[in-house]
């Protein structure tokens, strides 16, 4: 076996090991697989979360004083370079005298980037870009909201064929049937956050959680984020989340965005309501649209999205179809921009 071949085997075996660590949180989930002279594996490692160990520091410490000697680190992000809760990776490396460092992607983060130079300059051998593809696929909402500073936002809707999310008294539960509302449930559960307006908890009461078809409480639950100034009922079933809510005023959308970033959520689901969702599209401020479509027509005035600023053909905010599911009777239609609009983020 190649040098080369034996890189891509412990790196695919490195991506193995980083799916054992939490989906959502504030640190990326990260496999290492340190190599001998023979290319045997010494040891491996990966992150658990936030506060433990980083992969690096999880692999070196299961072996001996001085075994990772002149050894190769297969690791699938670039060692961090900054101290956290714990030390930087690079430093760690050094310490333990490894000779090589293989990744498969580059740090994007501001502050955690440049553990790759730090190498280099301290005399270790280092190669980027192995199984790069795969590991950015693996890492796509991490290695976005570091390189931005801000959550991957997913903005989600039911509608009617005519685009009506609601009749005209306002009722819109059930437009979409049982199978689309378990997909969103699945994917609530997948995400770090849920956002909705005042508007919404007012009319809806909705308990934000994620849940399975019977019920039940899945693994994973989104924090809930409600925007708005109006209060809030004491009662209301948000308050009794499983996770606690944060509340902020939703006067300027792109400050809440880096402040949920900066508590650790990486990837945003925004549920509700229309005029929610129309301001974080107006701000070009969302990565993946869910447009969940019933095969019913209601009419009225309840559209699905409000004003986003387009007042002309010219204007118009093109999507680029991803993929398009049928759930029971309703269709799935997951779309993304295909314009980015990333200025408005680091600007507002």
């Amino acid at each position: 076996m190649t040098q080369d071949a034996a890189y891509e085997r412990s790196m695919r075996r490195a991506l193995d090991l980083a799916g054992n660590g939490p989906a959502t949180g504030v640190n990326p989930r990260v496999g290492c697989v340190i190599l001998g002279a023979d290319g045997e594996t010494l040891a491996e490692g990966w992150h658990r979360g936030a506060g433990t160990s980083h992969a690096e520091v999880d692999a070196l410490a299961k072996l001996p004083a001085g075994a990772a000697r002149g050894a190769t680190a297969v690791v699938t992000l670039e060692p961090c370079n900054h101290t956290g809760r714990t030390g930087p990776c690079s430093v760690a490396l050094l310490d333990a005298g490894i000779g090589r460092v293989v990744y498969a992607v580059a740090d994007p983060g501001e502050h955690s980037s440049g553990g790759a130079e730090r190498l280099r300059a301290a005399g270790v051998a280092v190669q980027g870009g192995v199984l790069a593809e795969e590991a950015t696929v693996f890492l796509a909402d991490w290695l976005f909201a570091a390189g931005l500073g801000r959550p991957f936002v997913t903005v989600k809707w039911a509608s009617s064929l005519d685009g009506r999310a609601a009749a005209a008294d306002g009722t819109s539960q059930w437009i979409t049937g049982p199978e689309a509302r378990q997909d969103v449930h699945r994917r609530r559960a997948q995400a770090d956050a849920i956002l909705v307006g005042t508007g919404t908890v007012l009319a809806d009461d909705p308990a934000l959680t994620a849940r399975d078809a019977d019920g039940a409480l899945l693994a994973g639950q989104p924090v809930p984020v409600i925007l708005g100034t109006r209060p809030i009922p004491a009662g209301s079933a948000v308050l009794a989340h499983p996770q606690v809510p944060l509340f902020f005023d939703g006067g300027d959308i792109g400050s809440v965005l880096r402040a949920l970033h900066e508590r650790g959520i990486r990837r945003a689901f925004v549920e509700g309501g229309p005029t929610l969702a129309s301001a974080f599209v107006a701000a070009g401020l969302v990565d993946e649209y869910l447009i969940y479509l019933a095969p019913t027509l209601i009419g009225g005035g309840r559209l699905a999205l409000g004003d986003i600023g387009v007042s002309s053909v010219a204007e118009q905010r093109r999507l680029a179809i991803d993929h398009i599911d049928r759930l029971g009777e309703d269709i799935l239609v997951v779309a993304r921009p295909r314009e980015r609009n990333d200025h408005v983020h680091r600007n507002h």
